[in-house]
């Protein structure tokens, strides 16, 4: 059995001497405790040396790939003709198998031997020593490091974050600057802040004019437009600024310097940044444009780590904060971050930012992978998605119809829709329905006339239907006092609602009311009877007058049953209100009401049969 040993130096070929000592892996280190023991192990067959470090290099790589390299291939050939090889990677034994029919083994057994071999590795090979293997070990990490990033110098992503974020300084550096010289130059002459808008016509116009008494002399043709310039001359003669002396003007001029300079320099620097996201991400570009690509990878890390983020990711990257204060206050989530500033978004309107934010989140997801991860360098991808995201925004405003988004033919044909044509035949089923104007119906004022004539010959009838009676259509002013009748019969309506509601919720006060009122009328007959009984006595002698005061002892008998009936039945009326709790003392109440009224009863007889006995 052989075993294939990797060195930076080349590699080597070691004869196993005694296999049974695989078979006890647990104790095979302490073979290799010392040289001379890994010696009875182990013996070296062959060794391939590199010729260069290229060649280290390439085979290195290789490896890594778990591929045989060419020299390797024929150091095999030569040296494992019907032998069994040990390797330290399975994947690398099953190319060697397939390319050069070798049997090749990987278990526990070949990787701790290998371990051994490592451990010894410089006393098993002659003319191997440390402080050779050493540096060459160093140089070969090295190299092979550079290999792995596999970074093209045109595809440094890195100088585009520092691009951007250099641009962005700069940015910030010229705004400070500018509002320090309009500032500066506004103690002087303060007209011209309001005259020259642009910063770097204010500077430039500063720098050529010094004192505001040389504007009328000077040319600022090369500098501002005629009709800015002409105003600026005569606000110079009427200006209200204070006078500066010449230290003061060349330290401003200065300050113009520098804000000149700056505005240069990023020139070149946007220049700078366009050319390189063209060569790097140009799909990307053709998307959002420069400054919004660079600034997404800046804050992806790299064009690789943006690869790797969904379109939803891209969508709201830059706005981190806001979403996770809204995931947080159960508020609405943003709809765009950073990609906000994209040429497409801007064109939306406000109510359609969302979904295009959203499209273009997609498709520059889709961009950002093929720019990280093809071969190919052009941006025609970019170019058909922008393309189809500007159909798919005159879509959703309605300047395109028919035209989808996704769609790379040209306009289908819209048909007008009729529900009155078959979807198989193409004929008319029944013919078009047509406006009648004699049927409608028209309320004339009360001073028209109503003696029209019908239209084509028809009669003008119109039914109304009035709780399930047909009722013929009467002349305005009728239908005008209908209409009036209605209203007082549905106020009429309205009122006795009311009524019975107020009565329901007074029927226990009712009840009340009305038992009063029997008592007043009963009390009115009896005032009757009695004047009717002295009227009667006055005619008749003492004979009438006996039989008056019976027959008031007879009434006072009636009315004094009757008040005892009466309060009988207040107290039920009272026994029913009260309720079930109350039941047994609403009995008791009843039988007291009933004893004392047959008391009274009973005291009345005894005193009228005593009155009676005195008359006699």
């Amino acid at each position: 059995m052989l075993v294939l040993f990797e060195t930076p130096a080349g590699f080597a070929l070691f004869k196993v001497l005694d296999e049974g000592k695989l078979s006890r892996v647990e104790d095979l280190w302490k073979d290799f405790a010392s040289s001379e023991s890994a010696r009875q192990v182990v013996k070296l067959k062959a060794f391939s040396k590199f010729e260069n470090t290229a060649e280290a290099l390439s085979a290195a790589t290789l490896l890594i790939d778990s591929k045989p390299s060419k020299g390797l291939r024929k150091f095999l050939r030569a040296h494992c003709e019907g032998e069994t090889l040990g390797v330290g990677d399975s994947k690398l034994g099953n190319a060697i198998k397939e390319k050069l029919k070798i049997d090749c083994v990987h278990n526990n057994s070949v990787m701790e031997l290998m371990r051994g071999l490592r451990s010894q590795l410089t006393e098993l090979i002659s003319g191997l020593g440390v402080q050779d293997l050493a540096p060459m070990s160093l140089g070969l990490s090295h190299s092979l490091s550079r290999y792995k990033l596999k970074f093209s110098p045109d595809k440094v992503d890195t100088m585009i974050i520092q691009a951007i974020g250099l641009l962005d300084e700069l940015d910030k550096e010229l705004n400070t600057y500018a509002m320090r010289v309009r500032e500066w130059y506004g103690w002087h002459f303060p007209e011209l802040a309001k005259i020259v808008q642009d910063n770097i016509q204010y500077a430039k116009a500063v720098k050529l004019m010094g004192n505001r008494a040389n504007a009328v002399n000077l040319d600022f043709s090369e500098v501002l437009p005629e009709e800015v310039e002409a105003e600026l001359k005569e606000a110079s003669v009427i200006s209200m600024g204070t006078e500066v002396n010449d230290m003061d003007l060349t330290n401003i001029r200065e300050l113009c310097d520098q804000v000149l300079s700056l505005s240069e320099y990023r020139g070149q620097l946007y220049d700078y940044l366009r050319s390189r996201m063209n060569t790097i991400a140009p799909n990307l570009t053709a998307l959002v444009g420069e400054l919004v690509g660079a600034r997404l990878i800046a804050h992806g890390g790299s064009l690789l780590n943006l690869a790797k983020q969904p379109g939803s990711t891209v969508q709201v990257l830059g706005a981190e904060k806001a979403l996770f204060r809204a995931l947080k206050t159960k508020h609405a989530t943003p709809k765009y971050g950073l990609i906000y500033h994209a040429s497409l978004i801007g064109q939306a309107a406000p109510t359609l930012k969302g979904k295009i934010s959203r499209s273009l989140a997609a498709k520059a997801a889709l961009a950002i992978r093929y720019d990280a991860l093809a071969d190919n360098q052009d941006n025609s991808m970019g170019l058909e998605n922008r393309a189809k995201l500007e159909a798919r925004l005159r879509v959703l405003e309605g300047r395109e119809l028919g035209h989808s988004a996704g769609s790379t033919r040209g306009k289908p044909k819209i048909e007008a829709y009729d529900k009155d044509r078959k979807k198989g035949a193409g004929a008319l089923i029944t013919p078009a329905k047509t406006y009648n104007p004699s049927s409608d119906v028209v309320l004339r004022r009360t001073g028209e006339s109503n003696t029209e004539k019908p239209l084509n010959g028809q009669e003008e009838t119109h039914t109304k239907k009035r709780k399930h009676e047909e009722v013929e259509p009467e002349p305005a002013e009728e239908v005008v006092v209908e209409g009036v009748q209605d209203d007082n019969e549905a106020s009429e309506k309205k009122k006795k609602k009311k009524k019975k509601k107020a009565e329901a919720n007074n029927t226990e006060g009712a009840e009340v009311v009305e038992e009063q009122e029997k008592k007043k009328k009963r009390k009115t007959v009896v005032d009757i009877n009695e004047l009717q009984n002295e009227d009667e006595g006055a005619e008749l002698g003492e004979e009438g007058k006996k039989k008056k005061k019976k027959k008031k002892s007879e009434a006072e008998l009636e009315n004094d049953d009757q008040k005892i009936e009466n309060g009988a039945e207040e107290l039920r009326i009272k026994k029913k209100k009260k309720g079930r709790k109350h039941s047994e003392g609403d009995d008791y109440a009843n039988q007291e009401a009933k004893e004392h009224g047959e008391t009274e009863k009973s005291s009345k007889k005894k005193d009228k049969k005593k009155k009676e006995k005195q008359r006699e």
